[in-house]
């Protein structure tokens, strides 16, 4: 209802977020989270799941439920403080992001911004929707908005990436080079330019299906996993699912008094 939505809410843009009194312990174990990602990478699972097992209570408003659901935007509590949700949604196009997802995503996340509350982005994305209807219709200058908005947010940004993130889909979902403050990945994420199979075909497209096949695992060996973007710096840490919710408390706690103002301008130039 509009009454629960406005609990979530700030009196105005200076007082900070509303704090509510909860129960639920903030390093909470949730080890059905381990068994979330399904062992096939083309098959869905709800986020909505992650969401609710890693927030207070479960108590998680969802906004816009029905506009671009392959993308969720909403807001929980975490040790009784508003938090600002946004995570792609594998059940809904593959969780790809498109024209009306990324304008929905970046247009909460400036929302979230103006008025000081912190964000929590949940990745699985496995890139940007292809076909000539979302090249005509501007897909690089939408998809940009989300980027400016996550560039531009000075407030606390945590990213935790679950499974697949491709790609400028990848850089657009609060990534490190966006200035994300904290990002984690689980074992399961696969942080890469593309998918294994579309890789190998384009590199070597001369071989064999057989072949084929055998540089597929090599990729799948080398980047299916967090680790080299670990090792490069684009990943604070891997970290297990069932500790997600602890993992966020640690880090809003860490980052309550995060001061970061952008350059003195006028105005800046968003992508409209």
């Amino acid at each position: 209802s509009v009454r629960d939505f406005f609990d979530y809410l700030p009196e105005n843009n200076r007082t900070g977020v509303p704090e509510r009194p909860t129960e639920d312990a903030w390093d909470r174990i949730e080890p059905s989270l381990d068994t979330l990602i399904p062992p096939s990478a083309n098959q869905p699972y709800d986020m909505h799941e992650l969401i609710r097992k890693t927030v207070d209570e479960g108590d998680f408003f969802e906004v816009q439920p029905t506009h671009a659901a392959n993308v969720i935007i909403g807001f929980g509590r975490i040790e009784g403080r508003t938090v600002g949700i946004v995570a792609n949604q594998p059940m809904v196009l593959a969780g790809v992001l498109d024209i009306n997802s990324s304008k929905k995503a970046a247009r909460f996340v400036r929302f979230c911004d103006a008025f000081d509350i912190p964000i929590v982005t949940f990745v699985d994305v496995p890139g940007f929707l292809p076909g000539t209807a979302q090249e005509y219709g501007g897909i690089i200058k939408h998809g940009a908005k989300l980027l400016f908005a996550y560039a531009e947010a000075t407030v606390p940004k945590i990213t935790i990436i679950t499974r697949k993130a491709y790609g400028g889909a990848y850089d657009v979902m609060a990534s490190k080079h966006l200035r994300g403050d904290l990002n984690y990945a689980w074992p399961t994420a696969e942080i890469a330019v593309m998918g294994a199979k579309g890789a190998v075909e384009i590199i070597f497209r001369g071989l064999s299906t057989e072949e084929q096949a055998v540089k597929t695992a090599e990729y799948e060996d080398r980047f299916a996993n967090p680790f080299v973007a670990a090792s490069k710096g684009f990943i604070d840490e891997v970290i297990y699912p069932h500790s997600t919710r602890k993992r966020i408390a640690l880090g809003l706690r860490k980052l309550r008094n995060k001061a970061l103002e952008n350059p003195w301008k006028k105005h800046d130039n968003i992508p409209l």
